[in-house]
């Protein structure tokens, strides 16, 4: 296969060392050849064999080496997929296009995700792409939640009109074998009238979907139904018109199989009603959150109160809430207190205290008081409205367990037409009298009774309804691979501070040199924290807040990561930091016997330093969540290998792991030995879990098999990883595992099913074992298996909406 050559804008690259690192990460990648940073225009060259090579992997080592990927993520919704093949053909046609980096079709929720680079492709050739292959794509405002209903109304009005006419046909169809008088429907004609509208009118999407396959070179399902019925039909036709070929009229009117492709068209209408019907089920989650946005909001403008459309809101408005109310969006609190109740979002059952200067997310409900808040996020920013975002990606995305199903899609309907060509040539040549019956009906049930449609739905049915039950107990799955991983995982890696503790660190002791107050301690302190992310920080801040202390700005502020800070205060040089860090800074505190004591007391201890002399130190203790240790406790009788994972000291991180029950610990890690450690256990073949919430945390997170981040924690923890917890409780990350064992379960079932589906009725279908066994499948049981066989699958997919 030729090597293809793709080109990337990237952003965030400030110097030739950021290329070098891009450079370096992507060449790692298999089947990369070469890539190379222009740094002038910032482009990514590179060249790569598509056999081995995934653009989609490219895009996150990118995105994980902390730089964007200038390419567009769009999602289009697309009707008339209604096979595995189908999906192939719409990712395959729009890959082609240039300035196409992935595409990935969701045959079970009707929607194609596509990376592509703006400027190269504009959306409309998307859609235009789509729609020549002859699926459609409604227009959806790109603020909408799209999902299926159900009924699905046109597959219903075709079956009514269908099993009408089908009903008469049957029964003129078999008036000889029960010996009934029905008049007109014994005559040929009378059945061929009503067959008609039955082949073309009701099966008319069948031949649509053939022809728009056809015209591209390629087959699908939609061309076995269309060929399978059509040979029935044409042959009773032929029957009618032309008896004396068929060696005499009266064997004609006896052998018309109009019955055959009427109740063949009519029972796969069936089944895709039934199918649809099903499928629209598996978005229950997705419905159930777009229903949680209120309709209005009620805005303060020109000193009036004025009840507005929700997607009016604008960030910077004024909205009052008032007792018993929806939030409308994000926001912060300027006025008034409450108490909320955000457990649709975080899965908390206890309300939250709201006051002036806290955050309240849109769709939680307020309960007791009124207040203010200044509108921060809306539309498409909102928290709701990422988690709906997150769940359709993730239900739309692949587990690697799909790519079998998808190499054999690619062939099976071709295979399945040469089956079908090889039964009738078999049969005709070497069958009993009637020959050419024989032949056509085997003909006929060899291409109605294979099915591709329960291939196609194995496994995004499972990931849909999975993703989504997910999404119902606080956890977001970003992906199929993530779901398919979890309950594999052997190793797992937890970050201490808001993590494993509650991440709200109290200061408990400040202990100053003799000709040092507390103040003067805290004072400079906390002002070389103020540029700090970290607890630790924001609890010496809030700790110095509460005393009567100036705290002064900060210049030339810098943090070293798993260490401390260090800035210029009041003119003077301050060094806040771990012991690692004042040995780094050349400051002796080797002989503190305070610090050895505190940290062996659990506690977090930090130094401060002016101009390379020591001031004092400050204790900072955090408790270990509640449920931490039952979490603990769960994952070790799993088999989990777990291991606390901190920048702090060995002292003051054995106490805690040893009240966690965690065994293994790695104390004082930066940034770069968490990813090292993380490395080292995949290498020694550990599939291994990262949990973590902080920024530092991040390039372990990209770096697991599986990351699984805190919900409170930062927004590039949360992008770094496959799983978010929405709210702190460590449970959820017992139920990841769990709905990723029960997933797979389901997924491995339904494979199984697809797969024995086809290799046993097959070559039942094509007559194998009729001369043994006289063991043959009638065209009408073909359909009727077929059209039953994908319900099969996307009902063992919705047992999943009853885990818990």
């Amino acid at each position: 296969m030729p090597v293809k050559i793709l080109e990337l804008p990237i952003t965030g690259i400030s110097c030739s060392a950021c290329a070098a690192k891009i450079e370096k990460g992507v060449a790692k990648l298999t089947g990369i050849e070469e890539a190379n940073v222009n740094c002038a225009t910032n482009v990514l060259t590179v060249k790569y064999d598509p056999a081995a090579a995934s653009p989609k992997e490219l895009l996150r080592t990118i995105t994980d080496l902390g730089y964007g990927a200038g390419a567009e993520r769009m999602t289009i919704p697309v009707n008339g997929m209604q096979c595995a093949s189908c999906v192939r053909k719409v990712e395959s046609a729009l890959e082609a296009l240039d300035g196409v980096v992935t595409a990935e079709a969701n045959y079970a929720s009707g929607k194609v995700f596509v990376n592509y680079i703006e400027g190269r492709i504009k959306p409309s050739d998307l859609k235009r792409v789509i729609e020549s292959l002859g699926y459609s794509v409604p227009q959806v405002p790109e603020t909408e939640v799209t999902v299926k209903e159900t009924p699905h109304s046109p597959w219903c009005v075709r079956l009514i009109i269908s099993a009408i006419l089908t009903a008469p046909i049957l029964l003129g169809s078999m008036h000889d074998m029960f010996h009934l008088t029905l008049g007109p429907l014994a005559n040929p004609y009378v059945l061929w009238a009503l067959a008609t509208p039955v082949q073309f009118w009701c099966g008319w999407p069948f031949y649509r979907g053939a022809w728009a396959a056809a015209k591209h070179k390629t087959s699908d399902m939609n061309t076995l139904i269309a060929v399978g019925s059509s040979a029935a039909y044409l042959y009773s036709v032929a029957l009618i018109l032309f008896p004396g070929f068929f060696a005499s009229a009266q064997a004609a009117s006896q052998g018309l199989y109009f019955d055959t492709s009427a109740v063949i068209i009519t029972l796969i209408l069936l089944g895709r009603y039934l199918e649809e019907s099903a499928k629209g089920r598996m978005s229950d989650a997705i419905r159930k959150l777009a229903k949680l946005q209120a309709k209005t909001a009620r805005v303060i403008r020109d000193d009036q109160e004025l009840d507005i459309p929700i997607e009016d809101v604008q960030a910077g408005d004024i909205i009052v809430v008032r007792p018993g109310e929806r939030i409308p969006v994000d926001g912060i609190v300027i006025s008034g207190a409450s108490v909320v109740d955000e457990s649709i979002i975080t899965g908390e059952s206890i309300p939250v205290s709201k006051t002036t200067g806290d955050e309240v997310i849109g769709a939680t409900i307020n309960k007791t008081g009124s207040f203010q808040f200044k509108a921060t996020r809306v539309g498409r920013d909102t928290v709701l409205a990422q988690i709906i975002r997150m769940v359709e990606e993730a239900q739309g995305s692949k587990a690697p367990v799909q790519r079998l199903a998808d190499k054999i899609s690619a062939y099976f309907v071709p295979g399945v037409i040469a089956i079908a060509t090889i039964t009738f040539v078999l049969w005709y040549l070497f069958g009993p009298q009637p020959q050419l019956t024989y032949a056509l009906l085997t003909f006929v049930a060899v291409m109605i009774v294979a099915c591709p449609c329960a291939l196609g739905l194995a496994t995004p049915t499972a990931i849909i309804v999975g993703t989504g039950k997910g999404a119902e107990h606080g956890v977001l799955i970003k992906g199929g691979e993530a779901l398919e991983t979890a309950h594999r995982l052997t190793a797992m890696i937890l970050d201490k501070t808001g993590t494993l503790t509650l991440g709200q660190p109290q200061v408990t002791d400040v202990i100053p040199v003799a000709e040092f107050s507390e103040n003067d301690l805290l004072r400079f302190a906390a002002a070389a924290e103020r540029g700090s992310e970290h607890p630790f920080a924001e609890a010496i801040i809030r700790f110095a807040q509460e005393r009567p202390v100036n705290i002064e700005n900060a210049e030339h502020f810098q943090a070293n990561a798993g260490h401390g800070v260090e800035a210029i205060v009041d003119g003077k040089r301050v060094v806040v930091g771990n012991s690692r860090m004042m040995m780094e800074k050349g400051i002796d505190v080797s002989d503190r016997q305070d610090a050895a004591m505190l940290e062996s007391a659990g506690k977090t201890v930090v130094f401060v330093a002016v101009d390379e002399r020591i001031l004092g130190l400050i204790a900072c203790a955090d408790k270990l969540k509640p449920e931490a240790a039952h979490v603990v406790a769960l994952l070790q009788k799993r088999g989990l290998r777990l291991v606390m994972l901190t920048g702090d000291n060995e002292r003051a991180a054995k106490a805690l792991a040893d009240e966690a029950g965690i065994t293994e610990i790695l104390a004082q890690a930066l940034p770069a030995d968490k990813i090292e450690y993380v490395r080292m256990l995949r290498k020694n073949g550990e599939i291994v879990a990262m949990v973590g919430d902080g920024i530092n945390d991040s390039p372990a997170l990209a770096q697991a098999d599986v990351g699984i981040a805190i919900g409170a924690g930062t927004d590039v923890a949360m992008e770094a990883s496959d799983i978010t917890l929405i709210s702190n409780d460590l449970t959820g990350i017992v139920t990841a595992i769990r709905l990723s064992g029960r997933t797979m379960t389901i997924v491995k079932q339904n494979l199984f099913w697809a797969f024995f589906y086809n290799v046993a009725l097959i070559p039942m279908a094509a007559g194998v074992f009729y001369p043994a066994f006289g063991l043959w499948l009638d065209p009408m049981y073909a359909a009727l298996a077929m059209a039953f066989s994908s319900v099969t699958v996307v009902g063992n997919s919705l047992r999943l909406k009853r885990f818990k």
